[in-house]
């Protein structure tokens, strides 16, 4: 994750009033934040994270608004003051001139005219409207004339209080925080990681389409299908296929595939899909600053500039004017007539050569490979890191060789997808040369195509993979009934449901009993069937699943809550939002011992007879040891 708000980047702007906003700094642009005013983009961009600005009024030559960071003795003077303050929590009255409270231990009472007690603070409630002598449109008026960021309106407000002193120094301090909330125009910039993003998309958002997914439970899916870093990428040899070969030039599927794949049923439009590359460290681009800034890094580490790498090429004429060095060491600058241009040929960056079109571009550990049932998968929310699948020329990212996604027809019936099935076209070199650009860009374009489909497909198929890890609407007994066998031995499940019905039903499908009476041989359509068809049994009613397939079958749930915790009013808040809590079925892939598996112990012939002869025959044991 970058350090610093970068352009296009999509952040999060926390208000004061404790609403998320979520926007992209586009360049060159205005953010408008409603009530609280608007400030141009470029303004924060370059800045790090998590500071607090605060929005300047505009200057008599400007018509935008400047900005402040707010240093963090200003936003916990309070909480410094009541440290510093020996004898009560907060401060005194008077005590600063930017911080209004009352000591602990008084206690303010209402009388009457007879001076009996009405009320006293702690149980009183005063009513705002009825004390605070500036009415709502001499309160507008500030709003517009005020400065200082709204900071004067608030203590205009307080200061016109006529009942401040009868507040207890809980409600002095609410009364202060809700017009603070309301006038300061304040706002803290976040950077989007799948925790945050997931709380504004589930509370500010549409909850539906990431299946009401909170923070706790994306915790838990990751933790149960031990998504972690496998190691650094590893990539097939390029075949150098030529034009006018087809599929036999393709590289045969690795006897052995590598670990660290993990298979997704994501129905999130990419939340479980972000939530797992951030686990594996390839969510967040790489920082290019230096090749930003026209550096490149030399041969020991340090960065060095591009005129210092290649002395020899030439200076543009848009780079600098040309210089001419005097006796004294001072350089003059001259017209650029005055100086004779030499030829761009001269030099030229050293370029990549080009991989063949059967070259294939993901990595062999570290991937995630999707399923999903429409013509392409839904991950539009991975946008907000950077990254469009729908794009066929994607910038740089992390994502492109370590994400793959498959349809279940290409998983189930390769045979019928015309993608799969279709021969790649060739041609010669003449053939080829003599076509039209867009032609020749069509041609290749399949080849790469034809060649990454089959290699997803084929490494798919294979299986071995580290993880199943769902979030689903499809049932879950049909999901594992054809992803189960793609799991490698040990491999963890993980599998996420609103609901708790749809789990039971699987867990119910690896209990004990049905395990007990699958072993006693009770099903007849599986006698004769060996250990690599009992894993592709397609089941019946009975037993819809193979029960021996998953061992250490679980459900479960979690769910953190917001409390208030004050002396004497610790409660949860009231105004939470609701929806379902959210269930996780874990498990474990087993793999069915081959044969009969019987146990035999150690055992020793006890010696029958009379009592002293085994006395005799004990003691005679104990000498020998």
């Amino acid at each position: 994750m970058h350090s610093t708000i970068r352009p296009n980047a999509w952040v999060a702007l926390k208000l004061p009033s404790g609403i998320t906003k979520v926007i992209q700094i586009t360049p060159n642009t205005t953010i408008s934040l409603g009530k609280y005013g608007s400030f141009p983009a470029n303004l924060i961009i370059g800045r790090p994270y998590h500071l607090t600005f605060e929005l300047q009024d505009k200057l008599p030559n400007e018509n935008f608004s400047r900005l402040r960071v707010v240093p963090t003795s200003e936003l916990y003077a309070e909480v410094f003051a009541d440290e510093a303050s020996p004898s009560c929590s907060t401060p005194a009255v008077g005590a600063s001139d930017s911080i209004i409270s009352i000591a602990d231990g008084e206690e303010f009472s209402l009388v009457d005219d007879k001076g009996n007690v009405v009320a006293r603070s702690n149980r009183e409630v005063i009513d705002d409207s009825a004390r605070q002598t500036l009415t709502q449109d001499e309160i507008e008026e500030l709003k517009r004339d005020g400065s200082n960021a709204g900071k004067d309106v608030i203590a205009k407000l307080l200061l016109s209080h006529t009942a401040l002193d009868q507040k207890t120094s809980f409600s002095l301090a609410k009364y202060k925080l809700l017009k603070t909330k309301k006038y300061i125009r304040r706002f803290q910039v976040l950077p989007i990681d799948v925790a945050s993003f997931a709380q504004w998309q589930l509370e500010e958002r549409d909850a539906n389409k990431i299946l009401d997914m909170r923070a706790e439970m994306i915790g838990l899916v990751g933790c149960w299908g031990n998504v972690h870093f496998a190691g650094e990428d590893v990539l097939l040899r390029d075949p150098n296929a030529a034009m006018d070969q087809g599929e036999e030039a393709l590289l045969p599927v690795p006897q052995e595939p590598l670990r660290g794949r993990w298979l997704v049923v994501d129905d999130t439009c990419g939340l479980l899909v972000a939530a797992m590359a951030e686990r594996m460290g390839v969510l967040y681009p790489e920082e290019s600053e230096d090749a930003a800034s026209g550096k490149t890094e030399g041969q020991n580490g340090e960065s060095v500039d591009q005129a210092q790498q290649h002395p020899h090429r030439p200076k543009d004429s848009g780079e600098v004017a040309n210089e001419v060095s005097k006796d004294n060491g001072d350089t003059e600058m001259v017209e650029a007539d005055a100086v004779p241009s030499a030829s761009k040929t001269d030099w030229k960056p050293k370029q990549k050569p080009r991989p063949s079109d059967f070259a294939i571009p993901y990595s062999q550990t570290n991937t995630i490979t999707v399923l999903h049932g429409a013509s392409q998968a839904n991950l539009s929310l991975l946008n907000y890191w950077g990254f469009d699948i729908t794009s066929p020329n994607h910038p740089p990212h992390p994502l492109l060789n370590h994400l793959m996604t498959l349809t279940w027809l290409q998983l189930l019936k390769p045979e019928l997808d015309s993608s799969y099935s279709t021969p790649p076209p060739t041609a010669s070199a003449e053939t080829l040369a003599s076509w039209k650009p867009s032609r020749r860009g069509n041609f290749h374009r399949k080849r790469r195509r034809f060649a990454r489909i089959r290699h997803i497909v084929d490494t798919t198929r294979a299986g071995n993979f580290s993880g199943l890890v769902c979030a689903s609407t499809m049932d879950p007994i049909s999901i594992l009934k054809h992803t189960l066998p793609l799991l490698a031995g040990g491999a963890p499940i993980a599998i996420y449901s609103p609901t708790v019905e749809p789990l039971a039903a699987l867990a119910d499908c690896f209990s004990v009993a049905r395990r007990t009476a699958w072993l006693s041989g009770d099903v007849p359509e599986i006698a004769d069937l060996s250990v690599e068809e009992l894993e592709r049994w397609p089941g019946n009613e009975r037993f819809p699943l193979n029960p021996t397939l998953v061992q250490g079958t679980s459900i479960q749930t979690s769910r953190a809550r917001h409390w208030q915790v004050l002396p004497g009013r610790t409660h949860p808040l009231m105004t939470e939002r609701g929806g379902p809590d959210g269930f996780v079925f874990t498990g474990w892939r087993a793999k069915p011992a081959e044969g009969k598996v019987a146990a035999k112990g150690k055992f020793k012939r006890r010696k029958v007879g009379s009592e002293g002869t085994e006395n005799s025959s004990m003691r005679a044991e104990v000498g020998v040891e």
